[in-house]
């Protein structure tokens, strides 16, 4: 039996690992039993890199040591600096994918090697590029970079195949908001248009709520600017906003905040729902906007949606759903998992790469989902103006596809053009995204035709490829558009593979162990009083049998403090 390609879900906040199994994609457990792993990264004191889990719950407790929500950076310069280590979103981002592989090949009983990785519809070519190099660190090929709501349409419509329907989907991660509209006939999943915001996410609603708890928290003393104290608030936000989903009000109780005289200061906020939708209402417009833009590219109404789909863990916040009904006149439909839709349909995906029968009667069409093209110069009179946005590819182009269109220089003495390309609706350059530029060179002054053919290629992984063809001599110029410092090739792939290897990893069958502690010291900040006393206990029991190495004594320590903590937390004694 060969190993399945993986389809795995890179999230900001969460990320997932599935294949699909007899049929049905099914999203893999990790050793805790749980499907969703936290994108997160920390360092414990003596270096160890801590993945998921515990390091998710180190956050509170080490925010400097602790490294979240990366995926918003990649294809950037930003490093994040944790402890001695000095590590870029990329690398961040391998370490998760690495464990995902470990994960995968756990439950499988076997090696893998293969996956496709899914990305917002709205990142560019250097966060798709960028995306690939963390899958070659983490030992992985990544056979195909699909569109997030592009895997949900696919796994919705595994389950749609043998209905026609207009359907939209809405997708909210924890950094990433996509709107996609979409066509069932007969197993064919037509992606009509896509829209969205690669800044918009769960993430975005936690900050705003956080920093309503910090103005309530600077009234009572609190000194917000601590580091622990400001990650303590931001988890709390968090864990309210997650309640609010179910609830009506939710109760932030924080004690032993650093104060600003030097006292600890014990923080008790009743936050209502009411409340978080006023902080977080400058957001509703951000959500609207794409859902509009996208009905428009697919000239679409609202009225002619029949379904709509709400995928991603941020969709619980009933005023996604209120929004949702507004625009659309009913109720939108969770009929797979919101957290795992995106997984799942990367599993399909995968099972559609590797030519799996169980889906051979599904296929997807895929579009751009931003306009690319080059400045341009106009002349108005005896004055030549640029800065001009010429599009080559509209957004809603079915992909993958090829355009081509001829430029001429502005003058005759010019023989060369400085050809850049860029990403973006605006009619002005300086608006859009540069994504990389070309010198078209040696242009016969004396040629009778002296223009460059210029063809756009964009692929079914939203990668594209520039080449420039001077007509008169036939040289052909092709544009390179990752940064070379983040082009991971040959020496540069081998250092970074050298500098991952050099860390020391925490086990991942030890992964429950170290969950449990870090869990446990996240609660006990928290606490008081005979509440701290008795978590204490049990942390130091299960320290004692770790010390032991006694197998059958660290699962029964574990499993009793697991459940202290679990009692605790609910403020049960």
């Amino acid at each position: 039996m060969s190993a399945p390609i993986l389809g795995i879900d890179l999230g900001t906040t969460y990320s997932l690992v599935s294949v699909l199994q007899a049929g049905r994609p099914v999203v893999l457990a990790n050793a805790l039993g749980e499907r969703l792993t936290p994108s997160a990264v920390s360092v414990d004191s003596d270096g160890t890199v801590l993945v998921g889990a515990p390091a998710r719950a180190r956050a509170t407790t080490h925010p400097d040591a602790t490294a979240l929500a990366f995926k918003r950076d990649m294809g950037t310069d930003r490093v994040h600096r944790l402890g001695p280590h000095t590590l870029s979103p990329v690398q961040l981002s391998a370490i998760v994918l690495r464990q995902l592989r470990e994960v995968a090949e756990a439950a499988l009983g076997m090696p893998v090697t293969e996956a496709i990785v899914t990305v917002p519809a709205y990142f560019g070519d250097a966060q798709r590029n960028a995306t690939r190099d963390a899958g070659r660190l983490a030992g992985l090929t990544v056979e195909r970079i699909i569109n997030e709501p592009t895997a949900a349409a696919l796994a919705y419509g595994l389950h749609q195949r043998d209905r026609e329907l207009r359907a939209v989907v809405l997708d909210l991660g924890g950094g990433t908001f996509d709107v996609t509209v979409l066509e069932i006939i007969e197993g064919v999943i037509e992606i009509q248009s896509s829209a969205g915001d690669a800044r918009l996410g769960g993430e975005d609603f936690d900050e705003l709520l956080a920093a309503r708890l910090e103005e309530q928290a600077r009234e009572a003393g609190v000194d917000v600017e601590e580091a622990r104290a400001r990650a303590r608030l931001r988890e709390a936000a968090e864990q309210a906003k997650r309640r609010l989903s179910t609830s009506s009000e939710a109760r932030v109780a924080l004690p032993l905040l650093p104060g600003r005289s030097g006292r600890e200061v014990d923080l008790d906020i009743l936050v209502t729902r009411d409340e978080a939708e006023a902080a977080w209402a400058p957001l509703l417009p951000r959500l609207r906007g794409p859902v509009l833009r996208a009905l428009g590219d697919a000239r679409r109404r609202p009225e002619d949606i029949d379904e709509v789909l709400l995928v991603g863990g941020s969709t619980r916040m009933p005023l996604v759903s209120h929004l949702a009904a507004q625009l659309f006149g009913r109720l939108p439909l969770r009929s797979l998992p919101p957290d795992e839709a995106v997984a799942m349909g990367a599993a399909v995906q995968a099972a559609l790469k590797a030519g799996d029968a169980s889906v051979e009667d599904v296929v997807v069409t895929d579009i751009a989902p931003f306009s690319l093209g080059v400045e341009t110069s106009r002349r108005h009179g005896p004055r030549v103006v640029g800065g001009f946005f010429s599009p080559l590819l509209e957004r809603g182009t079915v992909v993958p596809t090829s355009r081509e269109e001829v430029f001429s220089p502005m003058t005759d003495a010019q023989d060369r053009i400085d050809l850049k390309v860029y990403q973006g609706e605006h009619a002005l350059v300086r608006d859009n995204e540069l994504l990389g530029n070309l010198l078209v060179k040696d242009i016969p002054l004396m040629a009778e035709d002296r223009s460059v053919r210029v063809r756009f290629t964009y692929d079914l992984n939203g990668i594209l490829e520039v080449d420039a063809t001077v007509v008169a001599t036939g040289a052909v110029h092709q544009l390179v558009l990752q940064r070379r410092r983040e082009k991971l090739t040959g020496k540069a792939l081998e250092e970074a593979r050298k500098a991952l290897a050099k860390l020391k990893i925490h086990p991942a069958d030890l992964l429950p162990n170290q969950t449990a502690l870090a869990r446990a010291d996240a609660l006990f900040v928290e606490l008081r009083g005979e509440p701290r006393e008795l978590l204490a206990h049990f942390i130091g029991e299960f320290r004692v049998a770790l010390q032991r190495q006694d197998p059958a004594q660290i699962v029964e320590a574990r499993e009793r403090l697991n459940a202290v903590r679990a009692r605790l937390s609910e403020g049960t004694p």
